[in-house]
Order: structure tokens, then sequence, then C-alpha cells
């Protein structure tokens, strides 16, 4: 997974230590009512499209410009549906972060969902009511947070 610039000129100052990080997912659903997942190269484990904000980017053009760099779709956001804080995470290479994340509900628009980035092995749509098991917990409670209450005609045509 490539880190980005600035977390590169930070870690040169503090090694390993914890990083609090500001990232955004986006839980994008298709008209059929699917969800859209990355399978990550780093632990093989689906999850929804996610980043790091990059220093002065707004949080919903961040969650757009990841839907687009990780899987080539195109997206428009529906709305906010979560801010929360993950538990501290220990990278293989040794460095610590915590990420506030700020999840989005994101329509399709739009090109042919592929691997787009290194960051991943597959990407895929899925049922709602069939995701895989090796789906991220994260992942999974920031899908239920979405599409709690979402009118599902939203998606329909």
């Amino acid at each position: 997974m490539p880190i980005p610039e600035f977390v590169r000129a930070l870690r040169s100052v503090v090694g390993t230590s914890p990083l609090w990080l500001s990232g955004v997912s986006a839980v994008v659903l298709d008209d059929n009512g699917r969800v859209l997942l990355t399978l990550r190269a780093d632990n093989n484990t689906w999850a929804v499209v996610s980043g790091i904000l990059e220093p002065g980017e707004e949080p919903a053009p961040a969650a757009l410009r990841e839907i687009g760099e990780e899987t080539g779709v195109d997206a428009t956001i529906v709305r906010l549906t979560s801010v929360d804080v993950t538990e501290p995470i220990t990278y293989p290479n040794g460095d610590v972060a915590q990420y506030l994340d700020i999840t989005f509900l994101a329509r399709y628009t739009g090109g042919t969902p592929h691997v787009a980035d290194d960051e991943n092995l597959d990407v895929a749509w899925f049922a709602l009511d069939a995701l895989p098991e090796n789906l991220t917990a994260t992942s999974r409670l920031r899908i239920e947070k979405a599409i709690a209450g979402e009118p599902s005609a939203w998606f329909r045509r």
C-alpha cells in the first residue's frame, strides 16, 4: 500500500510511533442495491473503499478520489453516514496509526469496476445479503450504518 508523502515525512521524524490520521471510507451502492468492495492486497480481506485524506483535502471529494483511484468507477456522494475512531493499527513494517474515519454513502454513476491501483487484488459488487465472510469488521459496521434507514428506492430504477 503506498504511503502518502506527508506521512513519509512525519515518519522520518516520529519513526513507528502512533500517528493520528484522518481517513475517509465510501459505501458505494449501485442501482440494484449491491455494494462495491475491494480485496485488499495487504491483508487479503474485503473492505469498502477507504483512504487517507491529504493535507487540506475535504472529506467528500477525498472519498470520490479514493473510489476512482481504487476501483475505476465514478460515483456521487449521497450523504455522510458516520464518523468513527478505529482501534490502533500496527502495520507489517511496525508503523502504528489510528484513524478518525469519515464514511459516506455514495451512488455508483458509471465506469467498469476494476483494480485500479496496487492496494487491491480484486474489486467486485456484492448483494447486501451475500457479503463475503472475510469482510473486515470495520467495513461491515460502515455498511450497516450507511444503509440504516436508507430508502431502497434511491438505488433502484
